[in-house]
């Protein structure tokens, strides 16, 4: 049986990849001494603490899904 946040815990995953994959486009014209990419690439790095947040919330709501199906078992 598929658990209740796994789904979350991939999207998140990805999510994140994402943002750190921005984070390290954004940041490498800076110490090339390159022009500066616009201001939305570095509204694209926080995709990484979304994907993260969103991971947190798939491992918590597995987690209790776990525990109230411990709990009925009991």
């Amino acid at each position: 049986m598929k658990e209740t946040g796994e789904g979350l815990v991939r999207v998140g995953a990805v999510v994140f990849v994402l943002g750190a994959l921005a984070t390290v486009v954004t940041f490498v014209p800076l110490f090339l001494h390159l022009t500066p990419l616009p201001s939305a690439a570095y509204w694209a790095c926080m995709l990484m603490p979304l994907g993260f947040l969103l991971a947190l919330v798939g491992l918590f709501r597995s987690a209790r899904s776990q525990r109230r199906r411990a709990d009925a078992a009991s």
